[in-house]
């Protein structure tokens, strides 16, 4: 049941569904030992900060496949910022 609603909510968007990681669960304060890099992380790279806060493990911290996992959230970022600067590249220019 929490993985579906999880799965739904990062559809969503991954700034409601760390939000909701955060007022919900201990993960972010886990993860983090302040509010500011996890409150960054939502508004710079929120892909990115929900992969962490999700691979991260209390003893450990990210091993293994958790860089991997980290990584991918990287990518999503880029390809969203990407993404965004293309559309508006291609509004600012005259269709002809």
């Amino acid at each position: 049941m929490g993985c579906c609603l999880f799965a739904t909510l990062v559809t969503a968007g991954p700034r409601v569904a760390l939000a909701l990681v955060w007022l919900l669960t201990n993960l972010v304060s886990r993860a983090f030992s302040t509010f500011v890099v996890p409150l960054l992380g939502l508004v710079i790279l929120p892909w990115t900060t929900l992969f962490y806060v999700l691979a991260y493990r209390p003893a450990v911290g990210i091993s293994g496949f958790g860089y991997v996992f980290v990584a991918l959230g990287v990518l999503f970022d880029i390809l969203a910022w990407g993404g965004g600067a293309r559309a508006r590249a291609q509004r600012a220019r005259p269709a002809y």
